[in-house]
């Protein structure tokens, strides 16, 4: 049941997020605040995928990787 439930979440913030994005330009609070709840949903319903496709680890490889990434982008000066 939980894993519906954060399926179905992820569904409407995913909606929402869309939306949002497709209407005129956010504030950098709107932006930070969708972007956060999706990020949570997205870390509810990885490991529900991760369960169901996962063997060896690949996920967790890539997961990593991205975090990597992003902390270094968010480091870069523009």
């Amino acid at each position: 049941m939980a894993d519906v439930t954060a399926l179905e979440t992820a569904a409407v913030w995913h909606a929402l997020a869309s939306a949002m994005t497709d209407g005129p330009q956010l504030s950098a609070d709107e932006a930070n605040f969708v972007l956060g709840r999706v990020v949570e949903a997205l870390g509810e319903v990885l490991p529900i995928a991760v369960r169901a496709v996962e063997a060896d680890g690949t996920v967790a490889r890539y997961v990593a990787a991205g975090r990597e990434i992003g902390a270094a982008v968010r480091d870069m000066k523009p």
